[in-house]
């Protein structure tokens, strides 16, 4: 199928899509895990009592991975499973996560690609990803030509959707603070009307998945067991369940509340980058790991006001879309 624009955030934690459904946005999400794909499957020896995982194969650079949204969590743990690495935008597991999101999109040609990137990394590799995936490409199920590419900073997409949904509330004459809490990054931007203020803007490694791995390291040394498993404690502490340890319900709660220690040496990078913040307006907490970070923020910014996005996991890449979508009809123009 021929679609004029698709939004994609290939995250460290998670990759979001948005897309045209109808006269809709359609929105996916599914684990950035792209672990080798299995060389077989029982599911079919099964007679019909276990259903197909939602994974599609991938392949890239001559290597078959699978995605989606029931890879397995212990992919994590796998070779080639999840990266945490500043050229995160140039491995194959980034390529086979935004392969994934244009076949669950349905989508054989592309006229405009937007994609997501780390603040601190946006001109280093924006060129990179223009010059990677705009052109042909054959993933395993036929070719998909993308005619052109737009990589953009990451919480610039939440600052479009928050005007969006905020309409004539929005104050363009004023400035704004935008913090997006990812899985291995948190970004922030100041933005006065659809101008940013470079100079205030910037991005830091230390996100989600640093909380999860020091409760991993609380439990290890609490329980003598050494334990990994921080997309099991992701898992946990998003469902508000125990999580099993050793055929044990184990709660993971007391580890977070002093693990919760790690968030405040991202959140005073923030503070010295952005300086006094009497002229914002008001600050835009995003991100999948903003409401564990919610709590330093506020205490970092009393006198500011504070909204938290609904469905901030999609706030970007809706934003994108629409970004995207009007680019698309200028040019038409």
């Amino acid at each position: 199928m021929r679609i004029s624009t698709v939004a994609i955030d290939v995250g460290y934690g998670n990759t979001k899509s948005a897309f045209p459904l109808g006269s809709d946005i359609a929105t996916n999400m599914f684990p950035s895990l792209a672990p080798i794909a299995a060389t077989s499957s029982l599911t079919a020896h099964t007679g019909g009592i276990f259903r197909a995982r939602n994974v599609v194969n991938v392949e890239v650079d001559g290597a078959r991975y699978e995605v989606g949204p029931d890879v397995s969590l212990s992919a994590a743990h796998v070779h080639t499973g999840r990266s945490l690495s500043e050229d995160y935008v140039t491995t194959p597991n980034y390529a086979a996560l935004l392969a994934g999101s244009l076949h669950y999109a349905n989508a054989i040609e592309v006229d405009r690609l937007v994609l997501g990137l780390p603040v601190h990394n946006t001109q280093k590799y924006a060129a990179y990803l223009k010059d990677r995936f705009t052109g042909t490409h054959n993933f395993g199920w036929g070719d998909v030509h993308i005619n052109s590419v737009l990589p953009l900073p990451q919480p610039l997409g939440t600052l479009i959707t928050y005007i969006q949904q905020n309409g004539k509330k929005y104050d363009p004459e004023n400035a704004y603070l935008v913090i997006d809490v990812g899985y291995f990054t948190t970004d922030w931007v100041v933005a006065r009307g659809y101008t940013m203020d470079d100079t205030r803007s910037g991005g830091v490694p230390g996100g989600a998945a640093r909380i999860y791995q020091q409760v991993a390291s609380l439990i290890s040394a609490d329980r003598g067991h050494p334990t990994d498993s921080i997309e099991r404690i992701d898992k946990a502490i998003r469902d508000a369940k125990p999580m099993v340890f050793f055929g044990q319900d184990l709660d993971v709660s007391p580890y977070l509340a002093e693990a919760m220690a790690v968030t405040h040496q991202p959140v005073k990078e923030i503070q010295a980058r952005v300086g006094r913040t009497e002229d914002i307006r008001a600050i835009i907490l995003t991100g999948g790991g903003a409401q564990l970070y919610a709590p330093t923020i506020l205490a970092a910014f009393p006198h500011n006001v504070i909204h938290i996005m609904d469905a901030p996991c999609f706030a970007n890449v809706r934003g994108f879309y629409t970004i995207g979508s009007a680019r698309q009809v200028a040019k038409a123009v």
